[in-house]
C-alpha cells in the first residue's frame, strides 16, 4: 500500500506495559496504532506505571519490542509515577506532539495526567468494557468519564430501548473494534479445534444496577460447561484461571474442554496470531455484563479470526441486529443453538471460512471503520 500524505497526529493512551504476557490485549492497542498509520496519520502511543510499580525496566523493555517489531519505533512513551518518561520518547516531545494532535483517544480513561491531556485539543473516552464503567457512575462508585470531550463506546447498542446500559446523559458515538486487515490474511486450511483466549474473571467484580446482577464471563462459560459433549469439534480454551477456581477449572476438564496456558500459546501479538489462524474457528463466551445489559458487543478477538478466515461461533449480545449472522458469523442465544452452529461450520469449513473474511472485509476493515469514527467526531 502507498503511504498517504501525513494528516496529522492521533494520540491513543492506555495500560499496555503492566500486561507484557497478554498478546490479545496488546492487538487491542495495536489495530488502532497501525490502522490510523495506514490512514496517513502519525501515531503516538502514550503509557504510564502506577505509583510503586516495581519492575520499570521490565515494562519499558517489552513495549519496545512490541513496538520495534510493530515498525513504531519513535511513536510511543512510557510515562512513570511523577508522570516523567521512563522510556521511549522524553516527556517533553509528548507534550508537543499531543498539542499538535487531532485527538488524544484514552481507552478506559487510563491516561490521567493532567499535562497530557491538558496539552489535546480534543480528549476522547474509548470504552473497551461496555457496561461497567457507566454502571460505576450511575451508582457514584467511579466516574471515569471526568474531563474528556467526547465519548465513544464499542457497545453498538447503548441508547437503544433494548440496552440496558445507562447512557449517563452523554452523546455516545459507537463504533465496532477495527481489524488491521494486512496483519490478519486469511489462512489456507482448517485448523483441527475450535478454540478461543478468555480470562474466567478479570479485573472487575459483577455490578448491581437497577434490580439486576451484571456478572463476569466465568457466569457465561458455567451455562456452557457441557458442551464439548455435543461439539462435533474439539474445544480448547486459552484461559486464564485463577487457582482458587480449581472447582470451575476441574469442571471444565471432566466435560471435555482442553485447556491450556494462555501465557504458552498467546503471550505476544504473534503467537497469538499463530493460535488463532492454526484454529478451525473461534467459540465466543461472552461476559455476563455484555450478554444481559444487551450492549451489541462484539469481540476484537472474534474479528481477527473472521478476518484470517476462521468462522466465529458466539454468543449473541445484540450484534446480530446490526451484521449479519449465519454465515461466517454464527450467533447463538442458548446451548442447543450453539451446537446447533458449531454442527454449520463443522459440516462446510471453508464455506464459512471464506464467509468470514468477506464479513471481516465489508464491515471491520479499520480502513471503514476509523475513517467512520473520525467522521462521527467531525475530525476530517
Amino acid at each position: 500500500m502507498t503511504a498517504a500524505p501525513c494528516r496529522g497526529t492521533v494520540v491513543i493512551a492506555g495500560s499496555l506495559a503492566q500486561k507484557p504476557r497478554h498478546g490479545g490485549h496488546t492487538w487491542v492497542f495495536l489495530q488502532y496504532l497501525l490502522g490510523f498509520r495506514r490512514l496517513g496519520w502519525d501515531v503516538l502511543f502514550v503509557d504510564r506505571l502506577p505509583p510503586g510499580f516495581t519492575d520499570a525496566g521490565g515494562a519499558a523493555a517489552a513495549l519496545d519490542r512490541v513496538m520495534h517489531r510493530s515498525g513504531l519505533d519513535g511513536c510511543w512513551s512510557l510515562l512513570a509515577d511523577g508522570g516523567e518518561a521512563a522510556a521511549g520518547l522524553p516527556f517533553p516531545e509528548v507534550l508537543s506532539r499531543t498539542s499538535r494532535s487531532a485527538l488524544v483517544l484514552n481507552v478506559m480513561g487510563f491516561l490521567t495526567d493532567e499535562r497530557v491531556l491538558g496539552a489535546a485539543p480534543r480528549r476522547v473516552f474509548l470504552d473497551i468494557d461496555p457496561g461497567f464503567p457507566q454502571m460505576w457512575r450511575a451508582l457514584g462508585l467511579a466516574d471515569l468519564f471526568s474531563g474528556h470531550d467526547d465519548f465513544v463506546t464499542i457497545g453498538e447498542s447503548i441508547g437503544e430501548p433494548t440496552c440496558h446500559i445507562p447512557t449517563c446523559g452523554l452523546p455516545w458515538v459507537t463504533t465496532c473494534p477495527p481489524v488491521v486487515l494486512d496483519h490478519w490474511p486469511p489462512q489456507p486450511g482448517p485448523g483441527e479445534a475450535v478454540t478461543s483466549v478468555a480470562t474466567w474473571r478479570g479485573a472487575y467484580a459483577p455490578v448491581e444496577y437497577a434490580g439486576r446482577t451484571y456478572g463476569l464471563r466465568a457466569h457465561e462459560l458455567r451455562r456452557f460447561a457441557a458442551l464439548p459433549a455435543s461439539s462435533p469439534l474439539p474445544l480448547h480454551l486459552a484461559l486464564d484461571i485463577h487457582p482458587a477456581d480449581h472447582a470451575d477449572r476441574a469442571r471444565l476438564q471432566a466435560s471435555g474442554w482442553t485447556l491450556v496456558d494462555p501465557e504458552t500459546v498467546a503471550a505476544d501479538p504473534w503467537s497469538y496470531r499463530r493460535f488463532i489462524q492454526d484454529s478451525a474457528a473461534e467459540l465466543m463466551v461472552a461476559k455476563n455484563m455484555y450478554v444481559r445489559s444487551r450492549s451489541g458487543w462484539l469481540s476484537d478477538r472474534s474479528l481477527c479470526y473472521l478476518a484470517s478466515g476462521r468462522p466465529v461461533v458466539a454468543q449473541d449480545t445484540g450484534f446480530s441486529v446490526r451484521y449479519p449472522s449465519g454465515l461466517g458469523l454464527l450467533a447463538f442465544s442458548d446451548f442447543d443453538e450453539a451446537v446447533e452452529a458449531l454442527g454449520a461450520v463443522a459440516a462446510e469449513p471453508v464455506k464459512h471460512g471464506v464467509a468470514g473474511r468477506e464479513l471481516a472485509e465489508a464491515y471491520f476493515d479499520s480502513d471503514l471503520v476509523l475513517t467512520r469514527l473520525l467522521e462521527k467526531l467531525g475530525i476530517a
